[in-house]
């Protein structure tokens, strides 16, 4: 495993940035993941070392936060939100009208590996549910046909 001397110098950039060690943590695996695609063992126990804590440390970190992957995801991750506000206006039929669409259930990726479905806890978007994140972007109020529209929409 190694990453690129830009890389390495970013790394060295957020260092000095933080006033200690375990703040780095969050945006040294985001960046990890963004340059590798997901967080592998190997990739853990190198934020484990440039942060100076444990990689059961690390671990704990990685399978906390939603927005962290341990495997290999498509090229798109969609984030269906399940809680209850999401719940009552209908995220349970999105869910399974996605899973049907894409032939894949929830934490899969389609054999093309264009999308992979993973359902969270909460994308904080109440007032506009039933709510999906794809990569970085918000999908809200969303019925059936506004998926289909999303989801014919991504190259």
């Amino acid at each position: 495993m190694s990453f690129s001397p830009e890389f390495e110098r970013k790394v060295g950039d957020i260092i000095r940035e933080y006033p200690n060690r375990e703040a780095i943590l969050l945006p040294l695996l985001y960046m990890i993941q963004s340059e590798r695609g997901f967080l592998s063992k190997e990739d853990e126990l190198y934020a484990a070392e440039k942060a100076g804590v444990s990689p059961a440390w690390i671990r704990g970190v990685v399978t906390f936060y939603t927005m962290f992957q341990g495997k290999e995801i498509g090229k798109y991750l969609i984030q269906v939100c399940t809680t209850l506000s999401c719940f009552l206006r209908g995220s349970d039929s999105i869910l399974e009208h996605i899973k049907q669409r894409l032939g894949i259930d929830v934490g899969g990726t389609t054999p093309d590996k264009k999308f992979t479905l993973v359902t969270v806890e909460c994308l904080g978007s109440c007032g506009t549910a039933p709510v999906m994140q794809i990569n970085d972007d918000y999908y809200e109020d969303l019925d059936i046909e506004k998926v289909d529209e999303i989801l014919n929409s991504l190259p």
